[in-house]
Formats: C-alpha cells, sequence, structure tokens
C-alpha cells in the first residue's frame, strides 16, 4: 500500500517527505490512518543514530488516528474505532502480567530494533527496507502498523491532537509523578526542563498536592508556562548555574523530590546537592552515553539519596492513559494550551522551533 511518509537519515540532518510502500496488516497487527502524531525529542535522537537500527527511518512514536484494517486475529479494536497508540509490550512477561509494562522483557526488541520480532521490516520505499515499527507504530506517517498491546481506544470527543502526546511525553512526565515517586500532599519537588515532559510532571504534582513545585528552565516562555500549569517557583538557570543556592533560598532542609528530563551531567550533579535526607532523584532524560552521569558514592551514602531510572512513567498504558483522559477532562492536565500543531511535511520547521524554544511541544498533522 502506498502512503506518505517521513525518512529518517543519519546521513542527513532534515526529514523528508516521500512516498514509501507499508505492507498490509499481518494476522497480529491494525492498520491505523494516523490524524496526529507527536514530536519528542526521543526521535531526534533516533534520527541521529542513538538506536542504531541499521538503515534509514520512519520514527514517531506518538500516534493517534483511526483504525482502517485489521488482522485475523484481532479482536481489541474495529475497523473505524479512533485510536491513540504508546509503546508495545508482549503482555505475557512477568513485569507485563504485573502491570510493568514499561519494563517487558522484550521492550528493546519490540520497541527500538526497527524490525519485527521475526526480523522482517514492514516498510520500504522503492526496493530499499527502511526501519520500521519504531515502538510498534512508525506513525511519522500517513499510516502506520500497530498492535493490540499499544492501542488504547480514545473517546468520541478527544482531539486527536491531545491524544497523540499522551502516548509517551504526557505520560512519562505526570507517570514518574503520579506511579514513580507518588509525591505525597504537602511534599515538595523540582522538575528540570519544561518541555512537555517536565511540565506533564508538574501538573502531576499539582494533581497530588505538592505544596512546592520548583521548575529550572532556561527558556522564558517555557517558564512561564510552568507557573501556569502548577510551578510554585521557576528559576533561570543561566543565571544561577549552581543553582542549589537559589534552591535552598526556597527550601532551607532541601527538597524531598526531583524530576530530571534534561539527561545533561551538570544539571544532574548540581541536582544531588538540593535534597533533604532521603530525598528521591528521577531520571527520565536521555543521557548523552559520552557523558553519563557520576555517582558520588559517599554523598548518596550520607544523605540516602534514591535515584530512580523510569521509563514511559511505569505506565501500564491501557490502564494510565484513561486516568490520564479523565485528568484532561476535568481540567487537572490542561495539555491543550501546549500544543503547536504542524504539517507532517514541516517536520523540519518543527524540529528547529522546538530547538529553539518557539514551541513547547509539536504535533504533526498528516
Amino acid at each position: 500500500m502506498k502512503i506518505k511518509a517521513l525518512i529518517a537519515s543519519e546521513t542527513d540532518d532534515d526529514f523528508q517527505y516521500t512516498d514509501v510502500d507499508i505492507e498490509a496488516p499481518r494476522d497480529d497487527e491494525i492498520l491505523v490512518k494516523i490524524k496526529a502524531v507527536g514530536l519528542c525529542h526521543t526521535d531526534v535522537l533516533a534520527q541521529k543514530g542513538l538506536f542504531q537500527m541499521g538503515a534509514d527511518a520512519v520514527l514517531g512514536h506518538e500516534g493517534a488516528g483511526i483504525v482502517e484494517k485489521i488482522g485475523a486475529a484481532v479482536t481489541k479494536v474495529k475497523v473505524g474505532d479512533r485510536v491513540g497508540i504508546s509503546f508495545r509490550s508482549c503482555g505475557t512477561c512477568r513485569k507485563c502480567e504485573s502491570s510493568a509494562a514499561a519494563y517487558c522483557k522484550d521492550f528493546i526488541a519490540l520497541n527500538i530494533t526497527g524490525r519485527r520480532l521475526d526480523g522482517s521490516r514492514s516498510i520500504k520505499a522503492g526496493e530499499r527496507e527502511l526501519a520500521s515499527n519504531f515502538f510498534g507504530q512508525s506513525s511519522f506517517a500517513t499510516h502506520a502498523l500497530t498492535y493490540e498491546s499499544n492501542v488504547i481506544i480514545l473517546p468520541d470527543d478527544l482531539p486527536f491532537e491531545v491524544a497523540a502526546p499522551l502516548g509517551c511525553g504526557v505520560q512519562t512526565g505526570a507517570g514518574t509523578v503520579l506511579n514513580s515517586l507518588g509525591c505525597e500532599a504537602g511534599s515538595s519537588l523540582i522538575v528540570t526542563g519544561c518541555g512537555i515532559v517536565g511540565l506533564s510532571a508538574i501538573m502531576a504534582g499539582r494533581i497530588n498536592g505538592c505544596r512546592e513545585i520548583i521548575a529550572i528552565e532556561p527558556v522564558a516562555t517555557r517558564r512561564q508556562a510552568a507557573l501556569e500549569v502548577g510551578a510554585t517557583h521557576v528559576i533561570d538557570p543561566l543565571e544561577h548555574e549552581d543553582f542549589e543556592a537559589a534552591i535552598r533560598a526556597i527550601l532551607p532542609d532541601g527538597v524531598d523530590y526531583a524530576v530530571d528530563t534534561t539527561g545533561r551531567r551538570p544539571t544532574l550533579e548540581n541536582l544531588t546537592r538540593c535534597f533533604t535526607t532521603q530525598g528521591t532523584l528521577a531520571m527520565v532524560g536521555m543521557t548523552n552515553p559520552e557523558d553519563d552521569f557520576a555517582c558520588m558514592g559517599m554523598q548518596f551514602l550520607a544523605s540516602g539519596l534514591t535515584v530512580k531510572g523510569i521509563i514511559e512513567g511505569d505506565s501500564h498504558p491501557d490502564k494510565f492513559i484513561p486516568e490520564l483522559i479523565g485528568y484532561y477532562q476535568n481540567g487537572q492536565l490542561p495539555i491543550d494550551k501546549l500544543l503547536t500543531t504542524y504539517a507532517l511535511k514541516d517536520i523540519n520547521k518543527a524540529v528547529h522551533d522546538h530547538h529553539a524554544g518557539h514551541c513547547t511541544k509539536a504535533v504533526l498533522i498528516p
């Protein structure tokens, strides 16, 4: 089947919008006509070769759309259903059965190898096979092949552009606070980086009743957005490079919880000095492999600091995304105020605007 898609190449800084061929759905697959797809920093890192998928790729992992065809074994959805798409999991391993789908034993194979489990690729440009099945979808396209484990049926009145970021960015930020940390009412929270992940963590902190929510972000418009969605204080790290003093001025005894979305070593090392005893640092940002965070053992030992690596907000999408939709519908998760839409073919402008701070969350519309 001929479709339009964005092709990412490690040798080209730009995505190319072009015709490709996608296979018909196999027995366990679902063909979704994409109506909206979020642009995530992980897509940009993947374009640069982070996951080494071995071929030019069709990326995209925050899709939403309408079911167009289903394989013979599919029972969860029917043609015409409105669905959001998240990460894929096997559904049968010990972690999946305990609602820890983000830690599925086959997470890497199912999400970031660019292939099906049998090694096949589902998209071609001419005779050239493309890395596909990215997070069980590759939704930077007009159509994507998905699976029962990573589609969620949407309410009829939920806009597709709102549903799309729920699949990764929103569930990662909000889930880190609501699921992983469980920040209790009256506790304090720092969030470093105010893209959609950080802002979702801030909104979740407000939902849980955190007393102080401190956002650390260099872009003025994003600091303002943080205040509008629930931050009680904002700090510009360009003015406070060593921000411990600024944190201690607000919280003399230190902070209870922190969520880092930056993956930057200087930020992480700075954060470790800002905690009260027995605090918890959640790391959700992708780190540069050449700049891994060095664990300072004695400081961690003396303070009882817990450091948690978190994938997808410890979310089970079938259970958690409906919760997020509920928060959105009752006004507690106003992500629609943070979105900027672009035509799918204009992804390169969206990437530029994201890096320049001109938008908080770009959503692409085929």
